[in-house]
């Protein structure tokens, strides 16, 4: 990034390595902070009219930057007895308007970012105290502002978040460069990166809609780069290496997704190919969702063109997932759209319980269930998957799960009230205030998320019928049908409304290839039975009115029954 601050729509990316302001003087002189005004005056123009009639009187716009940057700095070393400016006539509108503008910039996603030549300790020492400085920087000149004006020292005070939510450091890293995909190099990597949690976003869109969909061709050739616009997350998506390029613009997905996946170390990357390549926010004008397979290379790659909607954090997890779940299929892996939990009992059992469906079927809220129900049975339990796993047979034939995540992207309505402010100081809130408001928050060591997990009992969420507690299949052909028919009563959470089906409740890659998928579903179904693993149906109920009278409570009760009798 070229520019030592960026704005775009209502978010603020400060690059330190561009400028890096130590007082308060170069703040206010800086370039960004007039960036910052224009945008502060069109915020009053439409949210604050009689601010905006107060500051301006008529007079032009570039007259009223240059004397509130000259009154703040006579604020900063007078008296306010010592001013005299026409604005220190009416204090009581003055200091309105030093909140508003305080407001204003807080209310941004704000983000910095670092450049770096190595991985040295006082390398990351400095960037952690460089952000550190500048978010005391930022509030030590509001409350000295604040306080001048206001003519008395607060008697309260809150040490918010007043620099930035977030800040990245950046590397070159030297991967192994397939041919054709020289777009990407020099395009710098996150090598590490700090959260102030709880963060909260406030994307524009709020659910996803449309399909990833196959293209034939290599969506590597449409990349549009612009120089230093992008920057690479490096994760592990299950076992899988994928290389994330965020346009800036959506720098917002880039920040999250640390809670969400496992971030790759440099030495993971260097000299290594990636698995999967994710271009989000291509500004190509194409609105696509789509993927392809590079056979020549054995890389799946896939794009997201930049659009508001896709401010949505579903759209960077379900392409990370569906690319994923691409790759383990090649390999003889089943993709299971669910969740996993390990339950250590007292009487030293552990139960591997693992569930599916579609979105909004009810499996993370029927894991937060069954853990307040069983609360006093179990010494612990260990979430294997939130959303994404893979069951595949290993090398001593038995039926196992891995997991993809190690975090959790869940509604916040359908979560027991506590839950959120149990997690809130890790967490990452997306529209908390609205309808399917979403939190990304840390679930699970990476080394449970990729360690081979026993199953004890593989449930089918319906949340659509009117029943309760659960149902056991006795054969293979008894319990296929459900799980293969994906029916669900959709809540919003994508574009659809209503009863609807997806093929094996997965449209993140079985969906696409249900070809390729068929005969895995077929196989791994009679080894469950062969090797007598519980098969059946959990009713969820989220789906019927008031959620069933809480019918979830009589699912996770059943299921817990079902544990202490095997």
């Amino acid at each position: 990034m070229k520019e030592a601050i960026y704005y775009k729509r209502n978010m603020a990316i400060i690059n330190y390595t561009k400028k890096y302001c130590v007082n308060a003087q170069e703040l206010i002189s800086s370039e960004g902070f007039q960036q910052f005004l224009d945008l502060f005056f069109n915020h009053l123009a439409t949210h604050n009219l009689e601010l905006y009639n107060w500051l301006f009187e008529g007079a032009r716009i570039s007259d009223v930057k240059v004397e509130i940057i000259k009154l703040l700095k006579l604020l900063l070393v007078l008296e306010p007895d010592e001013i005299i400016h026409p604005a220190m006539n009416d204090r009581g509108m003055l200091l309105a308007l030093i909140e508003e503008g305080y407001n204003f910039w807080r209310n941004m996603e704000r983000y910095s970012l670092i450049f770096t030549k190595n991985e040295e300790g006082l390398q990351i020492h400095n960037f952690i105290e460089a952000d550190s400085e500048f978010n005391q920087l930022v509030l030590n000149f509001y409350r000295t502002i604040e306080q001048k004006v206001q003519g008395s020292n607060n008697k309260v005070y809150r040490q918010l978040q007043a620099g930035t939510n977030a800040s990245i450091l950046l590397q070159e890293y030297n991967w192994s460069v397939p041919k054709g995909y020289e777009a990407l190099t020099k395009i710098p990597f996150i090598n590490r990166i700090m959260l102030r949690t709880p963060l909260i976003i406030h994307p524009k869109s709020n659910k996803r809609i449309g399909m990833f969909t196959e293209t034939k061709f290599n969506p590597i050739n449409e990349f549009v780069r612009n120089d230093d616009e992008w920057i690479c997350f490096p994760c592990k998506v299950g076992s899988m290496l994928t290389f994330a390029y965020f346009h800036r613009d959506f720098m917002s997905g880039a920040i999250a997704a640390p809670n969400l996946f496992e971030m790759a170390s440099v030495h993971e990357c260097e000299n290594h190919k990636p698995d999967c390549i994710v271009l989000f926010g291509n500004p190509d004008g194409k609105n696509d969702t789509s993927f392809y397979y590079d056979e020549k290379e054995d890389i799946w790659i896939g794009k997201v063109s930049a659009a508001d909607v896709i401010e949505y954090f579903g759209y960077v997890k379900k392409m990370f997932l569906t690319l994923h779940n691409l790759a383990v299929m090649k390999k003889g892996w089943l993709p299971i759209h669910g969740a996993m939990i390990n339950l250590y009992l007292k009487n030293g059992q552990k139960k591997g319980i693992m569930f599916m469906g579609d979105s909004g079927a009810g499996k993370s809220e029927t894991i937060e269930a069954l853990t307040y129900l069983a609360k006093d049975l179990i010494v612990r339990q260990e979430v294997v998957f939130d959303d994404m796993g893979s069951i595949h047979i290993n090398k001593n034939g038995k039926v196992v799960a891995q997991g993809t995540e190690i975090g959790a992207f869940v509604r916040l309505d359908d979560l027991d009230k506590g839950t959120a402010y149990r997690d809130m100081d890790r967490s990452i809130f997306f529209n908390p205030e609205s309808a399917n408001a979403r939190v990304v928050v840390p679930a699970a060591p990476y080394d449970v998320v990729t360690t081979d997990q026993t199953i004890d009992c593989f449930m089918y969420a319906n949340n659509y019928t009117d029943k309760r507690g659960l149902k056991r299949f006795n054969s293979v052909e008894e319990a296929k049908p459900s799980f293969v028919e994906g029916k669900r009563f959709a809540l919003g959470t994508t574009q659809e409304k209503g009863i609807s089906t997806t093929f094996f409740a997965n449209p993140f890659g079985p969906m696409q290839k249900q070809e390729e998928c068929t005969p895995l579903i077929d196989t791994m179904f009679e080894r469950l039975f062969e090797q007598n693993i519980t098969v059946g149906e959990i009713y969820t109920c989220l789906g019927l009115p008031n959620k069933g009278d809480n019918g979830i409570m009589d699912a996770a009760q059943a299921l817990l029954d079902l544990v202490n009798e095997k």
